[in-house]
């Protein structure tokens, strides 16, 4: 008997959810909310976030896409590490988890590069690359804070590539892609120097980024998709505010280079991986769920609110964080689980009243046709 996909992924998706709702509690007590902690490693929300869940879930939607047993190696381990932090356990062991998912995730990535000498699988590989490259810092002990751009830079990439696949379409001019590439180069360099000097490769990192994200304003094809209704003007106007939230965080980086720790450090850290990468995971669930899942998802206007509430709750933590007011930080950094935790709540909600229908369609009597007319 074949079970299935999502009875065959639920061990991926499970490890992945498990991480995401762990990292989001270590958020919650590293921004000054008196919650039980449990096993909970506080310091290792990072790790959590950007390894167990990111990790994960991006490196199953690559291994469902590419369709071979060996890669889905790349969100076993990364779940497996993050599960490895979340019990508690020894932090070498869930960096050697990280290490293998980067292994497997890279291949994965060369492989298909192979296939398809395309760019935007290329810079998807060169994510990939950052995502080893991050890891292996977290292995040999480097500061979490240093590593910073090499996963925002995995996360940031990774995304981008995925518009840009969909931007060919369009058929960009030569300056156009020239463009885009020089604002790739210059984030690769500012990871490259991140991880000998920090505040410099954050400042080269910030300019990327300001490349980056005038360049989706200004090329991506979501700019047509806000005329068509329904789906596809939510996913335009989701990510138009994922790309002003890239353009802050490039600002932000320029301006403060790697504070490190603090509330500036946080206005930094979440301007990018909250407004941008969220905001990109937000758009295009509706969309990637299905393809992972092989399940329906339901859009309906609902899916606004925590696309609105993930924006404004993060635009009142990031005022706080620049005003110092760790109250008004707190609260936002509150209202972002909330968010994330609606939008999960309602695209679960979407699957399942789908599959209730579904399953009803066969039993309902089907109508006696009409006589036709003379």
């Amino acid at each position: 008997m074949t079970l299935p996909p999502l009875a065959r992924r639920l061990p991926w998706l499970l490890l992945a959810l498990a991480a995401l709702l762990a990292g989001m509690w270590a958020g919650l007590l590293r921004i000054g909310w008196m919650i039980p902690m449990g096993p909970i490693p506080v310091m290792q929300h990072g790790p959590l976030m950007l390894c167990g869940f990111f990790g994960a879930v991006i490196s199953l939607e690559r291994a469902v896409a590419l369709g071979r047993r060996w890669s889905y190696g790349a969100p076993l381990f990364a779940g497996l590490g993050g599960l490895v932090l979340l019990l508690g356990g020894p932090v070498p062991l869930a960096a050697a988890g990280f290490v293998l998912n980067g292994v497997f995730f890279l291949a994965a990535s060369l492989f298909v590069l192979r296939i398809d000498r395309s760019v935007h699988l290329g810079v998807m590989a060169v994510g990939a690359l950052f995502l080893l490259a991050g890891n292996l810092g977290y292995a040999f002990g480097l500061p979490i804070p240093q590593l910073i751009p090499a996963w925002a830079g995995f996360l940031i990439l990774t995304i981008l590539g995925e518009r840009l696949e969909l931007n060919r379409m369009l058929r960009p001019r030569r300056r156009s892609r020239v463009a885009f590439l020089v604002a790739v180069a210059v984030v690769l360099a500012g990871v490259a120097v991140s991880f000998g000097w920090a505040q410099l490769g954050m400042r080269i990192f910030g300019v990327g980024l300001l490349g980056l994200a005038l360049w989706l304003v200004t090329n991506d094809l979501a700019r047509r998709t806000l005329r068509i209704p329904g789906l596809p003007r939510f996913i335009a106007l989701t990510l138009f505010g994922g790309y002003g939230w890239l353009a802050v965080g490039g600002l932000l980086a320029v301006w403060l280079g790697n504070p490190y720790a603090g509330p500036h450090y946080d206005a930094v850290l979440h301007a990018l991986l909250l407004g941008f990468v969220f905001s990109a995971i937000f758009a295009h669930a509706p969309v990637i769920v299905p393809a992972v899942l092989r399940v329906q998802f339901q859009f309906g206007k609902s899916h606004y609110a925590p696309v609105a509430l993930l924006h404004l709750s993060l635009a009142l933590r990031i005022v706080g964080d620049l005003a110092g007011s760790f109250q008004v930080r707190r609260v936002g950094g509150l209202l972002n689980v909330v968010a994330i935790l609606f939008f999960l709540g309602l695209s679960a909600a979407s699957v399942q009243r789908h599959q209730r229908q579904a399953a009803r369609a066969p039993s309902e009597p089907v109508p006696a046709r009409a006589p036709e007319s003379p």
